[in-house]
C-alpha cells in the first residue's frame, strides 16, 4: 500500500529554488502556489509507486513523492516559529482557567464529511510495541489514518517509524517527548503530573517536533499531548509554535483496554466529522481485532476516511 522504503529528504534550499525557478517559469508564461521527566502515562491513556517512468524519470513525480514536496515547500514558505524566549516572554505569566479534554483552542471534531482515525503510539514501559495486524487492516482496506507518535516510542522503533513516515496512507503527528499532560503549572490528569512550567510545556511539545522534524524532513501540523489533558494557556501556546492541538471525539478503544467487541461497537457509532482516538502501540488488547470487525461495516454504510490534514484543511 505505502512505500516502505524511506525516500530522500528533498532540502530546503533545494525546495526554495525550485520555488523560484517555478514562479519565473509562470511569470514568463503570462507575458505571452520536554520535559522528559520520564512518567509513564500509558496505562492511563491510552499505523504502488506506479511502475517507473523512462529512464529520465517519469513527466508526474509518483504521488506520494508529490505530496512530500508540497509538504516541503509550504514548510519552506511558512513563517517563523517563535523561539522559547519568545515563547516564555508570552506565555510565562498567564495562569489557566481551564482543564480537560475539551478545552478552549482544543481541535476535538471536524466539518468534513469524512471521519478521521487517529492512533496513539506512547512508548514507555509496556508502551514500545507496535499492533502491526491493525496497521495490516488500515493498508488491506486502503484506510488513511493519523498516527502520533511519542519520542520514547520513535527511540524504540527507529526503522519501523522510518517506515511508517514513507507510507503515504499515514500522516505522522506529535504526541509529546515524555508522554505528560500538558500544563503550565503542573495540573495532573488520572494522577499524572503534567508539565509544571510554561517552560516544561514548550519542551514537552518542540523537543518531540525536532524528533519528527528529523524522522520525516517536514513539521507535523498536529499535537495531542499524554493523557489528551490540556488547560487552555497550553493549548494556546501549542497554536502559537505552529500546530494545532487535537483530541477526539469518539474513543475507539479506551486506552487499548477494551476488548475487541467493545471496539467494533464504539468504532461502530462514527458520524462524519468525528475524530477517533485509538492506539497502535499495544497488540495485546483488544483493538486490531475490533477494527478488523468494523471497518468493512463501515465502509459497506459509505462512511468515508480521511487524515487530520484532509478534514482540517484550515
Amino acid at each position: 500500500m505505502g512505500d516502505s522504503t524511506r525516500r530522500p529528504l528533498v532540502r530546503r534550499r533545494s525546495v526554495l529554488l525550485g520555488i523560484a525557478g517555478f514562479a519565473s517559469a509562470a511569470l514568463a508564461a503570462c507575458s505571452e502556489t520536554a520535559n522528559a521527566s520520564g512518567t509513564d502515562a500509558d496505562a492511563t491513556e491510552e499505523a504502488t509507486l506506479p511502475a517507473s517512468g523512462p529512464a529520465t524519470g517519469p513527466a508526474t513525480p509518483p504521488p506520494s513523492i508529490a505530496a512530500r514536496s508540497r509538504e516541503q515547500a509550504a514548510a519552506a514558505l511558512a513563517p517563523a516559529v517563535p523561539d522559547k524566549q519568545q515563547i516564555l516572554a508570552e506565555f510565562a505569566e498567564r495562569r489557566p482557567k481551564e482543564w480537560g479534554l475539551h478545552v478552549t483552542g482544543v481541535v476535538n471534531n471536524s466539518q468534513s464529511r469524512q471521519v478521521a482515525l487517529t492512533f496513539d503510539a506512547c512508548g514507555g514501559p509496556g508502551g514500545a510495541a507496535c499492533d502491526q495486524k491493525l496497521l495490516e487492516t488500515l493498508r488491506r482496506l486502503n484506510i488513511p489514518a493519523t498516527l502520533f507518535l511519542n519520542s520514547r516510542w520513535i527511540r524504540a522503533n527507529q526503522g519501523l517509524s522510518a517506515e511508517l513516515a514513507a507510507d503515504p496512507l499515514f500522516e505522522l503527528a506529535n504526541h509529546g517527548t515524555a508522554h505528560l499532560p500538558l500544563s503550565v503549572n503542573g495540573k495532573s490528569a488520572y494522577g499524572i503530573a503534567g508539565t509544571a512550567t510554561a517552560s516544561a510545556a514548550y519542551d514537552e511539545l518542540m523537543g518531540n517536533q525536532d524528533v519528527v522534524h528529523e524522522l520525516t524532513g517536514t513539521r507535523p501540523r498536529f499535537f495531542r499531548p499524554g493523557t489528551a489533558y490540556y488547560d487552555d494557556v497550553a493549548a494556546a501556546m501549542t497554536h502559537r509554535v505552529g500546530l494545532v492541538p487535537v483530541n477526539f471525539s469518539l474513543n475507539g478503544d479506551g486506552g487499548a483496554t477494551y476488548p475487541a467487541a467493545t471496539v467494533a461497537a464504539e468504532v461502530g457509532r462514527v458520524a462524519a466529522g468525528d475524530i477517533v482516538i485509538s492506539h497502535f502501540n499495544r497488540p495485546a488488547g483488544g483493538t486490531a481485532e475490533g477494527y478488523a470487525r468494523v471497518l468493512p461495516r463501515l465502509l459497506d454504510r459509505g462512511i468515508g476516511f480521511g487524515r487530520l490534514s484532509d478534514v482540517l484543511t484550515s
